[in-house]
């Protein structure tokens, strides 16, 4: 689509990204030192390339993680909380790329990497935004924060969570906190001409169950009726075919509601009162896998070990299986409703590794409308709607910290495009960056006011 509101950025500013996308900054389970390095190097890369944020900005460093405040004429009050992630997810087949994940390659449309949408270029847009608000002599009224986390994608523990703590040992509560999830979709639903901002307000929470099985083993000429790997596969099997049921949440209604006004009038007519159409919104959202994660709480068996050889029976076999939690739904009622489904007293089913409940989903905060209207400013002819990240955020770690809370980047993405994200080819226009940096620099001034 055409944009008369942003111009693509210009080298220097793309290779400043490309320098960052460079640093293998990738989070591991369990943590270890091989990053150290790299993290370190995307440090001095920030602080060379932003000399003015990193001399007039108090930053405060939590591990690799960086909470930069920039104080406000009348401290005690804040603006805003910003955050976005330093580390990336590894990558799996380097030889299906286009070019290395780690090579930062500028081409005349593409900055490519893995991090070049999750998250890096967050990060550095909105020191881009910053430094430049401070070359313009912006003073902020109101304080504002940057947190960028270093362990996101391993659920935040040592950068998030401390940094997170630290604000509320400060008694710190914002106007507004900004996150990475929701994006300008183009062909987000049918009949939906124009592409759709959907600025989530909320997250989904997060499990894992594992069901094992441990029984005697022996030789595979003289098995028993059902081996453990068998035994784990049927449970799994009831799992999955027997998922948690569809409910439409408030903040779902709010969404449709919004989209209808861009809508087909025929189908503007159907959805007119979403909850009262509650089970035609329903059925029309779980027609799909996108759209069916709104609706209910996922099911994901992901990993399975069992057996040492082809002719020896299993002494023990366990499978992983991954919830993504509607909210009205919690960790607790997912464990509660695989015991129910699967109906073996002899299988273990226990919660593994780390675990959050959904976010709390009360709508869209006072701030929600000026994230909306800078979208519409930076990107002309959209729509805007909520949602909920159907992931995990670092915003998670915040609760209660701000008034609004809205996880947005204001990037044009496709279908295709979605896709690369923890993906294959992994990269960001450079027009969709400096949508990015611009929205970014409009939200400090506005903020700073």
């Amino acid at each position: 689509m055409t944009d008369p509101a942003v111009a693509p950025v210009d080298d220097a500013v793309a290779e400043r990204l490309a320098v960052a996308l460079r640093c293998v900054t990738i989070s591991t389970e369990p943590p270890t030192d091989t990053a150290d390095g790299e993290f370190d190097r995307l440090g001095a890369h920030l602080e060379q390339s932003f000399p003015l944020v990193h001399r007039e900005l108090e930053c405060t460093r939590f591990g690799h993680s960086r909470l930069y405040r920039w104080a406000g004429r009348e401290p005690e009050r804040v603006a805003g909380l910003l955050l976005a992630h330093q580390d990336v997810v590894p990558v799996d087949d380097e030889s299906r790329w286009t070019h290395p994940p780690f090579d930062g390659v500028v081409d005349d449309e593409f900055i490519w990497g893995r991090g070049a949408i999750d998250d890096k270029s967050r990060v550095l847009a909105l020191l881009e935004a910053t430094e430049a608000a401070l070359a313009a002599g912006v003073r902020p009224r109101r304080t504002i924060y940057l947190a960028f986390g270093h362990d996101e994608e391993t659920f935040g523990d040592s950068g998030a969570v401390r940094m997170a703590a630290h604000l509320r040992a400060a008694g710190v509560r914002a106007e507004l906190l900004l996150d990475e999830g929701g994006v300008i979709a183009e062909d987000l639903a049918d009949g939906v001409a124009v592409p759709v901002a959907t600025v989530m307000v909320g997250e989904k929470g997060y499990a894992t169950v594992r069901i094992a099985a441990t029984q005697v083993g022996g030789h595979s000429s003289m098995p028993g009726k059902q081996t453990a790997v068998g035994r784990v596969a049927r449970a799994v099997a009831r799992v999955q075919d027997n998922p948690m049921p569809l409910r439409l949440t408030p903040v779902i209604a709010d969404m449709v509601g919004r989209l209808r006004l861009v809508m087909p009038r025929a189908r503007r007519i159907l959805l007119r009162a979403a909850r009262i159409a509650a089970p035609v919104v329903i059925r029309i959202l779980a027609a799909g896998p996108q759209t069916e994660a709104l609706v209910r709480t996922t099911t994901a068996p992901t990993v399975f070990h069992g057996g040492v050889k082809a002719n020896v029976l299993p002494q023990r076999a366990e499978a992983l299986v991954n919830f993504r939690i509607l909210p009205g739904d919690s960790v607790q009622s997912v464990l509660e409703h695989c015991r129910a489904v699967v109906r073996d007293p002899g299988l273990t089913i226990e919660l593994v590794g780390l675990a959050s409940e959904p976010s709390d989903t009360s709508g869209p905060g006072p701030a929600f409308e000026l994230v909306a209207e800078l979208a519409r400013e930076v990107v002309p002819g959209i729509a805007v709607t909520t949602g909920l990240v159907p992931g995990a955020t670092d915003s998670r770690h915040y609760d209660g910290l701000a008034g609004t809370r809205c996880n947005f980047a204001p990037i044009v993405l496709s279908r295709t495009d979605l896709e690369r994200i923890h993906g294959t080819d992994e990269r960001i226009s450079r027009l969709n960056y400096a949508r990015l940096i611009e929205f970014d620099r409009r939200l400090l001034d506005r903020l700073a006011g």
